[in-house]
């Protein structure tokens, strides 16, 4: 057997849309695009989301909403894929990076209070494998340093101390506490690239939680000049009668999602609650045949929180990072293609470039060096899901 790691998962119902979407000749950003923003909303709770091109893209879009940009500084985890990073760099501003807890994927919320200073301006938390971070321990930290925090705009005097933006890229779906992600941190962005749950191809969106004083529509408006060029009218508003002529408020970005994306994922969102269901399932089947191996799992399910499945990751106990890539090439001898999630950022050039030093993050390392993860899409079956944990345990008695 050929186990891939993520395939996307597409039915004719996604081709035959894709197929619609071309023949109506809105191929760019139209009404589907439009229809996926308010179906998106409903399905988090929020009141209004912008569809981009990118999670990468809708994260620092965020940035440019609140304002953030050279002198300001932007906190996230070391343990992350660069996206969460990047995003803020592209605005001019310092990435600061903290460790996670001990035995934990989460950022060290001790050391995250003490990262703050009055030129930090966001916090990136990551929701990493679709579990949702402790969102409560965050707004704690975030509000016991308010007396520092100095708004560089109207959107940050209506938050009134550091924005806590989250980067729930892989979380679409997932719940804590009752609320979904999305409807949870001040605003969030969701990856829709070809590996995630829910896919457009390439794709993304940003949401948010309203803000007194400020109106939802005006943010969304903000996303839109940031995405098309500061341009104030998108496509589909120019093709009202006499409409043609438009401005531009300022010198921005393209980012804006197309109708044939958007097509892709008015489909996926129908399917998407039996997706969710059958990676939990996936997830269930793998608890059971590793509950008596040498590993450590990470927890999608709890009394208060639900994941999206998105990764199933696994710690080889008592092993190194040699070890654990040579389980990887085990596994891929045997048919199954694994992955590592993450390689933390201070391991990479262009961190350490700007003076990080993985020295420096221990807890994050040790998390790394002996992490595989397995494949977790909704094109497994029972049988291919037996025989990635039949390899597994064959592996761990081979080496």
């Amino acid at each position: 057997m050929k186990i891939p790691f993520s395939p996307p998962d597409i039915t004719e119902e996604e081709i035959k849309e894709v197929g619609e979407a071309m023949r109506s000749g809105w191929i760019t950003t139209g009404p589907r695009t439009k229809e996926l923003e308010k179906q998106l909303s409903e399905y988090m709770g929020t009141n209004k989301t912008v569809c981009l091109n990118s999670a990468t893209a809708a994260l620092e879009m965020t940035m440019h909403v609140l304002g953030v940009g050279a002198g300001d500084e932007v906190i996230t985890s070391a343990y992350t894929y660069t996206a969460s990073a990047s995003a803020a760099v592209h605005t001019g501003a310092k990435v600061v990076l903290v460790d996670t807890m001990p035995d934990s994927y989460e950022m060290d919320y001790e050391k995250l209070a003490n990262a703050i200073t009055e030129k930090t301006k966001a916090i990136v938390p990551v929701d990493l494998g679709g579990v949702v971070c402790d969102y409560d321990k965050i707004f704690d930290v975030v509000e016991s340093k308010k007396a520092l925090f100095k708004p560089a705009n109207e959107i940050q005097k209506a938050i009134g101390r550091v924005a806590v933006v989250a980067d729930c890229a892989h979380a679409l779906g997932a719940e804590w506490h009752g609320k979904m992600a999305g409807n949870i941190a001040d605003f969030s962005s969701f990856s829709f690239h070809a590996v995630k749950n829910f896919t457009t191809a390439e794709g993304g969106c940003a949401t948010w939680r309203p803000i007194n004083g400020i109106d939802d529509e005006e943010i969304y408006k903000t996303y839109q000049l940031l995405s098309l060029h500061g341009q104030n009218k998108d496509a589909l508003a120019k093709t009202k009668l006499g409409a043609w002529e438009y401005d531009i408020k300022g010198c921005y970005y393209k980012c804006n999602m197309t109708d044939i994306m958007a097509a892709m994922g008015l489909v996926q969102l129908k399917r998407y609650p039996g997706l969710l269901m059958r990676r939990k399932e996936i997830i269930e089947r793998y608890n059971a045949g590793l509950k008596n191996a040498d590993v450590e799992v990470l927890c999608h399910y709890g009394d208060n929180f639900k994941s999206s499945g998105h990764l199933y990751l696994v710690r080889l106990l008592g092993h190194d990072a040699e070890y654990r890539n040579a389980f990887i090439e085990k596994m891929a001898e045997k048919g199954v293609a694994t992955n590592v999630h993450y390689k933390p950022l201070p391991m990479h050039t262009a961190y350490k470039n700007m003076g990080f030093d993985i020295k420096d993050y221990p807890n994050a390392y040790n998390r790394f060096a002996n992490e595989i993860t397995l494949p977790l899409h909704t094109r497994l079956t029972d049988k291919d899901v037996d025989f990635v944990i039949d390899s597994f345990l064959q592996a761990q008695k081979e080496l």
